[in-house]
């Protein structure tokens, strides 16, 4: 079963939870312990990567400390094509979509993409939309971030990139926002897409994660939540949150 087939059996069921971890934030040995916990708790995948700071050698290093820990699908979630894990079990090949700079749209796809098909990675191909606040991946993908109010333009990109034939959509506040997208904004996206809706950035809590399920995300990604040392209980109970909806 390659890893887009599992991801996609295990949404059939429900909503599913995804931890992100940024190997430019703590050691491969720490990166990989959140990760174990992460499993633990439920989680369905595990993410790396992150905006700024991330090497070939901090990836490759996380990846492989992760890898000796859990079990669930160790998926790259890149900033560019500087750095590509033959550590990972898959990679989400991403265009941001909303960026005024081709080199994040396409240039830094063609530049990766050899490199992708010579290790071997599975690609799962994915439109990825920036929302506001945008925070700092925003900011380094020089994105025209869309306005939170402004559902028909996240509607417009999000039926792009699955009229394009990509296989997810992903709408992202950001890492570390103070809102996350809006509800209103998942769930029309929902009802038009016909692809899997990821949603990420500024979901700190179990309330909210319930209500980005409820407003229609086949899956939800934490990422800043890991960041704190006494992450455990809050991660336990979005999980948990988002199964009971399910």
């Amino acid at each position: 079963m390659t890893v887009k087939e599992y991801l996609l059996e295990k949404m059939s069921h429900g909503t599913i939870h995804m931890t992100l971890i940024d190997p430019a934030k703590q050691p491969p040995e720490l990166a990989a312990r959140i990760a174990a916990d992460a499993e633990e708790l439920g989680t369905t995948a595990i993410m790396i990567g992150g905006s700024t700071d991330v090497t070939q050698e901090n990836l490759d290093k996380t990846a492989l400390a992760i890898k000796d820990e859990v079990k669930v699908p160790l998926i790259y979630f890149p900033s560019g094509a500087n750095a590509i894990s033959p550590h990972c079990d898959a990679i989400y090949f991403m265009s941001m979509l909303n960026s005024r700079d081709p080199q994040m749209i396409i240039r830094e796809q063609a530049r990766g993409a050899p490199i992708i098909k010579k290790l071997g990675l599975e690609p799962i191909s994915m439109g990825y939309i920036i929302i506001e606040p945008g925070m700092k991946v925003g900011e380094v993908g020089k994105a025209d971030v869309i306005k939170r109010f402004d559902i028909d333009e996240a509607l417009s990109y999000a039926l792009a990139a699955d009229l394009l034939g990509m296989s997810m959509v992903y709408l992202e506040a950001g890492s570390g926002a103070d809102r996350p997208v809006p509800l209103e904004m998942i769930s029309k996206v929902r009802d038009t897409i016909s692809v899997p809706l990821i949603v990420g950035g500024g979901i700190k809590s179990a309330d909210i994660a319930t209500k980005i399920v409820r407003a229609g995300a086949n899956a939800v990604v934490t990422g800043t939540v890991v960041e704190s040392d006494s992450f455990r209980e809050s991660l336990r109970e979005i999980i948990t949150s988002i199964r009971s909806c399910t």
